[in-house]
């Protein structure tokens, strides 16, 4: 069992900052000796991230998130390095807390392991080191004046391509130092680069135009080019909506496009002969996902789409399977599998996954006859796991989080109902630690974030959404995947186009329909708590259909579709792949599905939570939604973190917000 920190240091902390009452004990009943999960775990919680294995398959390097302890500085989690020998069944740990760790490759045939880090004993700016095999013998292998971000190795490991930014002109720092520190559209603007530099550090080279931004690259086999993903500036509307594939010459010679494209752009691959590239591309321009695999030839040319056309799936990861045929990993509706396609689109073949397993990309051994992966399961968090390409079967190799198996995990399954129009809908429902049949109880409703995310059949509990906390505290707890989320194809993501917060809204209603004649629930006792488009969820419960819910709960959630589209960092994006159309297109559309604009009638009490470093939702948003509320005389309540982007990263905050969101629960869903 881990050590359980005191609650009440965190939460007083976060307390003097918001000016707010502390939380009471929430009062729905909890199950007799139930000893379930608490915020004070879900804290504590260490994760496996990224994976590598060696090309010989004996050794797995993996990057591990660790939680920072009460008594560290404020800040994320840590990013520590280890080296799992298959053989020997043991850990070496190469980077530990407090310094990080990210991105392990195995070079040289596997004789050496580069990953990148801060090592201020090294340098000051991250940069690329590498180990060997045993973790020992540390070499810096980049010298990048600016820092080196994303970064690859040439065929020969002699060169090391890596994505950097050049400071601003000296003459124009010296401005800023003397107070001429404004900021204006479209001036000092500086973009990410390729750069190539020798191993072991040299004066590095730039390889992509200075006028255009760097989102991607990967390097040919052989060398002599790459293939990069540019944009005209720079911001998430641009990577996101705006970006295309280039190809040069690895002098920087020859910039030409590959090929025209449409909409968001993810994954890229060479084919081992350097003959073809493969991607991850939008279907069509308002596609939400990049989740179609195409294929072009790296002369360039149009590219082909080889995604089967009825295919329910979301390819999130891609690699070649000798020249002729592409692994890609994908999310199925709420499982992941691994599978194989033919180049041209033949072929289609799930190689493993579909079950309890969840992973979201491999890491193949030269044969590829074995693969590394990050695993999660609905009863732990990821761990490192190797799989068999050959037969489909994992193994587990790491518990990083021992003190789970003295856990008691609420009962987690898939349901299906049918949706507003008789579309089908499914989810993931998670029952209260000790539930018992025929007793009917409250229902905390927490909806994914995107819309386009995805509630998978995993590990399902982090400190936004805390379901196993919640199961805990006797709740039945629904993630459900309403039309507009990802895992099922093009289609389905863009059936809410032009309806945001109508049919897709009512998919959830007739969720909660379907779960009250199943007999599980209390409809006179639902609440939702989201995040991002699932705080605008559940914004909208408690103000549009305030009759369904006795409690919301808000995080980083849209208030106001005007304001918003005005605010956010990525007005493109949510108006062309969400809406498909812009604001000026159907004003009166986005008032009315706005929540700001249904307050007078509702009785809900809501909760209203921001981080106040937000550029994604702007805390306007929050601070909007309290304000009228309160105006009105609701019941309602504004908490704001200081720092916190779009989502919670510091353990006091992440702390505080799970248990009010026990007890905001617990005082409206008695």
């Amino acid at each position: 069992m881990i050590k359980t920190p005191n609650y009440f240091l965190p939460v007083l902390a976060a307390l003097l900052i918001s000016g707010c009452s502390a939380p009471q004990a929430a009062a729905v009943e909890q199950p007799e000796e139930a000893n379930g999960l608490t915020p004070e775990h879900v804290i504590e919680i260490e994760s496996v991230g990224s994976t590598s294995m060696s090309p010989d398959g004996n050794l797995v390097a993996y990057t591990l998130s660790v939680p920072r302890s009460e008594d560290d500085d404020i800040g994320s989690n840590y990013s520590e390095l280890h080296i799992y020998d298959l053989q020997a069944e043991e850990s070496i740990a190469v980077i530990e807390a407090p310094e990080s760790a990210a991105a392990p490759v195995w070079i040289n045939d596997g004789q050496q392991l580069a990953f990148g880090a801060v090592l201020p004993e090294y340098d000051e700016q991250r940069q690329v080191y590498s180990v060997d095999q045993k973790g020992e013998n540390l070499e810096q292998l980049t010298e990048g004046p600016y820092g080196v971000g994303q970064f690859a190795f040439s065929a020969e490991y002699d060169l090391i391509a890596y994505i950097a930014t050049e400071p601003l002109p000296e003459e124009v720092q010296e401005r800023i130092d003397r107070g001429y520190d404004m900021r204006a559209t479209g001036e000092n603007e500086q973009f990410a680069r390729v750069f190539t530099e020798e191993v072991g550090g040299s004066d590095p080279v730039a390889v992509t135009p200075s006028d255009k931004q760097v989102w991607d690259f990967a390097w040919s086999p052989d060398g002599s080019q790459f293939v990069v993903r540019l944009s005209e500036s720079d911001g998430p509307d641009q990577e996101m909506m705006f970006s295309e594939w280039y190809t040069l010459n690895a002098d920087g010679e020859n910039l030409e496009l590959l090929t025209e494209t449409e909409g968001k752009q993810a994954d890229v691959a060479w084919s081992p002969n350097g003959e073809y590239i493969a991607f991850l591309g939008a279907k069509v321009h308002s596609d939400p996902l990049a989740q179609r695999i195409y294929v072009v030839d790296s002369d360039g040319g149009e590219a082909v789409d080889i995604t089967p056309e009825d295919y329910e799936g979301t390819p999130e990861w891609l690699g070649w399977s000798g020249n002729d045929a592409l692994y890609f990993v994908a999310v199925e509706k709420q499982h992941t599998a691994l599978n194989r396609i033919n180049r041209d689109g033949t072929g289609f073949q799930q190689m493993t996954g579909g079950n309890r397993e969840i992973f979201r990309s491999v890491s193949l051994d030269a044969n590829q006859s074995t693969f590394s992966a990050s695993v999660n399961t609905q009863t732990h968090p990821s761990e490192l796991y190797t799989g068999s390409v050959a037969d489909g079967s994992f193994e587990r190799h790491t518990h990083h989080n021992s003190w789970l198996d003295d856990i008691t995990l609420g009962e987690q399954k898939v349901v299906s109902w049918k949706g507003a129009d008789g579309l089908g809908m499914e989810g993931v429902l998670t029952l209260p630690v000790g539930y018992e049949e025929g007793e009917r109880y409250p229902l905390a409703i927490l909806p994914h974030g995107g819309p386009e995310g995805i509630s998978i059949d995993g590990w399902n509990t982090r400190p936004l959404y805390p379901a196993q906390v919640l199961a805990n505290e006797g709740y039945v707890v629904f993630k459900p995947n309403y039309r507009g989320s990802g895992g099922r194809g093009s289609w389905f993501t863009m059936a809410n186009h032009r309806d945001l917060g109508g049919k897709e809204f009512d998919d959830v209603l007739k969720g909660i329909d379907f779960l009250e004649a199943e007999g599980l629930i209390d409809p006179d006792r639902v609440g939702m708590s989201g995040t991002s488009y699932g705080g605008y969820f559940s914004a909208w419960a408690g103000t549009r259909h305030f009759d369904r819910f006795a409690a919301a709960i808000t995080f980083a959630g849209l208030s106001n579709w005007v304001s918003f589209t005005g605010t956010t960092d990525i007005p493109f994006e949510m108006s062309d792949t969400h809406w498909d159309q812009h604001l000026f297109d159907n004003p009166g559309q986005y008032e009315d599905r706005s929540p700001v604009y249904w307050l007078e009638e509702s009785d809900t009490p809501i909760l209203v939570a921001t981080g106040l470093a937000d550029t994604r939702v702007h805390p306007e948003q929050s601070l909007q939604l309290y304000t009228l509320l309160d105006m009105l005389g609701k019941e309602t309540q504004l908490v704001e973190y200081p720092r916190q982007p779009h989502g919670l990263t510091e353990r006091a905050h992440q702390h505080d917000f799970m248990h009010r969101v026990i007890d905001w629960f617990g005082r409206h869903m008695e």
